[in-house]
């Protein structure tokens, strides 16, 4: 059955569909030895549809996994050193890609998927789409510390994040668990921010990535999404253009 040669590419992991209507308009697609054009449309299980010379593969049934990464596995999947990735995790056959990285030392909810479209709307920043976590602080906070977080912090770089949401949850010893929701997520900056407040953070378990909660997996624990879940992630998507 023929279809919009974008959705085509980006069904086959070559980006979201935007990007693969970047690639059409520059010329490095070609679909039966001539040139695509922005508005083809081919039938995969007939037409040769290539990317800078090398063919399109069809695509693989679309895949969702729930993982909760525990400590000390990398959100990739490979790794430079011995350390296990979350793709190591996952033992099914076909590509998947990780979304909603988290840093080495911190744990919880991450999306695999081979879906390159829902992957790019959930992780681009544009998008906006809010991330929760539970942060245990090594210290109790103060009105003060949890408004500062709230309105943005300026980070050593110079940069200021985004305002967030973010309430005292439980009291833990000395330290506290925090709830913190917020829409971007530079590299390790829940650590950068409790550490420029005087809150060292101790640990980090996101819980939920836009609809998609963590629910009752326990770390290395995986399991698919439901028809339900997918399609609610793929709804509220589309609406974030």
């Amino acid at each position: 059955m023929e279809e919009r040669l974008q959705k085509i590419l980006a069904r086959a992991g070559l980006g979201s569909r935007r990007a693969c209507e970047e690639l059409i308009a520059a010329g490095r697609v070609r679909v039966n030895d001539k040139a695509a054009a922005l508005g083809m449309k081919a039938d995969p299980q007939h037409d040769r549809i290539e990317v800078d010379g090398l063919p399109v593969k069809a695509a693989e049934p679309l895949i969702y996994v729930a993982l909760y990464k525990p400590r000390g596995v990398i959100s990739a999947v490979t790794s430079p050193d011995p350390r296990p990735t979350v793709r190591d995790l996952v033992p099914i056959p076909g590509t998947l890609y990780p979304v909603g990285r988290l840093d080495v030392e911190s744990e919880g909810l991450i999306l695999l998927t081979n879906d390159g479209e829902l992957a790019n709307r959930l992780s681009h920043p544009k998008f906006g789409h809010e991330k929760e976590y539970k942060v245990l602080v090594a210290r109790q906070p103060d009105a003060r510390q949890i408004e500062t977080w709230q309105r943005g912090v300026v980070l050593e770089d110079g940069h200021r994040t985004a305002p967030a949401k973010v309430r005292l949850e439980t009291l833990a010893g000395k330290g506290a668990w925090l709830r913190v929701l917020m829409k971007e997520g530079r590299k390790r900056q829940i650590r950068e921010v409790g550490a420029r407040l005087g809150l060292p953070v101790v640990k980090i378990i996101r819980v939920r990535i836009g609809s998609l909660h963590l629910g009752a997996l326990k770390p290395s624990e995986w399991r698919y999404l439901t028809p339900k879940e997918i399609g609610e992630l793929k709804h509220k998507t589309a609406h974030k253009e």
